[in-house]
């Protein structure tokens, strides 16, 4: 699945997101203490879905970790806060995005704030502001 962004300005800003989001890095990575615990390199909210597997199987207390995720617009936002996370970083974080994160008092920090994330699940969770509502959609469309 393709992710467009809502940003305007330059070709440099252009060249510079496409590059963000084509290089072969991790996409989401949970940090424990300064040191990677889970590390993953998938697109939309699969790296999310992998996390939940992972954390379902060990006994780890998310408030504790430090999730840094590239791109989190709304969906990312409300599976994070599902998941038990309290301290988030964020390369790209949309507004709809970020009006979740500290309604469900969790500490965020991002690089970039952009107005929206143009995408098909942004979209689709507009007016959704149920965790539980969001996970059962996303969970849908993921084909899981």
């Amino acid at each position: 699945m393709s992710v467009t962004l809502a940003l305007w300005g330059t070709s440099y800003q252009h060249r510079k997101l496409e590059t963000i989001t084509t290089q072969h890095e991790p996409t989401l990575i949970v940090f424990r203490n300064g040191t990677p615990i889970f590390t993953n390199y998938g697109k939309w909210l699969h790296p999310l879905f992998e996390l939940e597997a992972y954390l379902a199987e060990r006994p780890i207390q998310p408030e504790g970790l430090i999730l840094q995720d590239k791109i989190i617009g709304k969906a990312a936002a409300l599976l994070i806060h599902r998941l038990g996370f309290r301290t988030v970083k964020a390369g790209i974080l949309s507004r709809l995005g970020e009006a979740v994160l500290p309604r469900h008092g969790i500490v965020y920090t991002y690089e970039q704030l952009v107005d929206r994330i143009h995408c098909q699940t942004e979209e689709l969770l507009a007016m959704v502001e149920d965790p539980e509502e969001a996970y059962r959609l996303v969970k849908v469309r993921a084909g899981r």
